[in-house]
């Protein structure tokens, strides 16, 4: 397994958390395959999804050593030892939870904890998270995070939860570091429908407004 400081410079240099939510293991595969063919290699597989442990246990003995694989919607400290034992890198949650935080600083996994007043954001970064996911991100958009980011610029921001193509580049501007996507890449119809092509092609633009932003900025 990576380091905690590799996996999370991996993380931050792709810019793109894949969120996978889906029914079918062999259709996860396949949707991973095609976010890794248009340029994401960062995968969080999520808690809510069927057989979830088994499915990233699989991921985590299939995958190459360029995939960073992950865990989301991790509620308790049990969920983070059964996901990190799994083969998990990296720990999401929804929430703040000090015991999953605990879990993954004894494990030396980076942990991006969810938040999103300032006083949550503060607490989940006192006590110990590597990224604060900002969730859900749409409720607020892009110019909430700039206000957040004035007075806390120590702190690392990945907004998550309706993030699309129209306004990515607008959270980078406002101070994300990298930006957590489910529906808007990896898309369940899509991924019923065996349309997988779809999903490359949304991963390469994604790609794209990263690329650009950081030669811009």
């Amino acid at each position: 397994m990576k380091s905690k400081d590799r996996v999370l410079d991996a993380i931050i240099e792709c810019g793109i958390v894949a969120v996978v939510r889906g029914q079918s293991s062999a259709r996860i595969h396949s949707a991973i395959d095609a976010a890794l063919e248009g340029g994401i290699n960062v995968i969080e597989v999520t808690f809510t999804v069927p057989n979830a442990l088994e499915i990233i246990r699989q991921l985590a003995s299939s995958v190459g050593d360029n995939v960073i694989l992950g865990a989301g919607t991790v509620l308790t400290a049990e969920m983070a030892e059964d996901a990190i034992t799994a083969g998990a890198q990296f720990v999401v949650s929804p929430n703040t939870s000090i015991p999953v935080i605990e879990v993954a600083k004894t494990h030396e996994v980076p942990v991006f904890p969810g938040a999103l007043t300032p006083t949550e954001v503060v607490v989940a970064w006192q006590a110990g998270a590597d990224i604060v996911k900002i969730f859900p991100a749409n409720v607020m958009g892009p110019a909430y995070l700039k206000d957040l980011h004035g007075p806390l610029p120590q702190v690392k921001f990945m907004p998550t939860g309706g993030v699309n193509l129209d306004t990515a580049r607008a959270y980078l501007e406002n101070g994300a570091v990298a930006l957590g996507v489910g529906g808007d890449l990896i898309n369940k119809q899509l991924m019923e429908e065996g349309r997988f092509s779809e999903i490359t092609e949304r991963a390469r633009k994604f790609k794209e407004i990263i690329s650009d932003f950081r030669k811009q900025a």
